[in-house]
């Protein structure tokens, strides 16, 4: 390996952290190998650099939606125990799930991530329910920012701000849990629910 993988993976972070979220699974997969990089690592973040220097005169093309500036969609999806069967089956990383996550206003992404949870989920439904409270706690303080903002600047003679906002979810027992009136947990998912419960 003929260069420092450590430092070109931060390089590589600060990228896909500020204006490329488009390389942002990738170059997380080259981080979580910083420790201890094989020459197949290294290719990886080769291949990666060789996709940034081919799409460095794309960009994102931002279309917000002009009736309606203050639509707010999330859309977030989790990857259950996705290394499972292609790492080390003894390292407890590979049981881990990851949440990914893009958050819209007007049709334009300002928050995005890609990580690795916390904790091990035992179910599809328990990985997709903790990605949903993980994009509650980036949702709500910037909701509060959104009203904030628009009651500085906005009409004075407007008495409440309008805004809607959606979270994209795909798994059914997730969102069943999710829009339960009352927080009753069953035997599988009362584990989750001090931790989790909370949006």
């Amino acid at each position: 390996m003929g260069f420092n993988y450590a430092s070109v993976v931060g390089m590589a972070m600060c990228l896909c952290n500020n204006s490329r979220p488009d390389i942002t699974f990738a170059v997380h997969q080259c981080a979580s190998h910083s420790f201890n990089p094989k020459q197949k690592h290294a290719e990886y973040l080769k291949r990666l650099g060789r996709y940034l220097i081919k799409t460095r005169k794309n960009g994102l093309i931002l279309r917000p939606d002009s009736e309606n500036m203050l639509k707010i969609d999330c859309y977030g999806d989790t990857d259950f125990a996705g290394l499972w069967n292609h790492e080390d089956d003894q390292d407890p990383h590979c049981v881990k799930s990851r949440t990914g996550y893009v958050i819209c206003v007007g049709g334009s992404p300002i928050v995005w991530s890609s990580k690795l949870q916390t904790l091990i989920a035992s179910s599809t439904m328990e990985s997709e329910y903790i990605t949903m409270s993980t994009i509650c706690r980036e949702l709500i303080p910037l909701r509060d920012l959104i009203s904030e903002v628009a009651e500085h600047l906005g009409d004075p003679n407007d008495d409440v701000l309008s805004m809607h906002t959606t979270i994209w979810e795909d798994n059914v027992r997730a969102l069943t849990l999710a829009k339960m009136e009352l927080p009753r947990m069953t035997p599988r998912s009362k584990h989750i629910a001090i931790q989790y419960h909370w949006f």
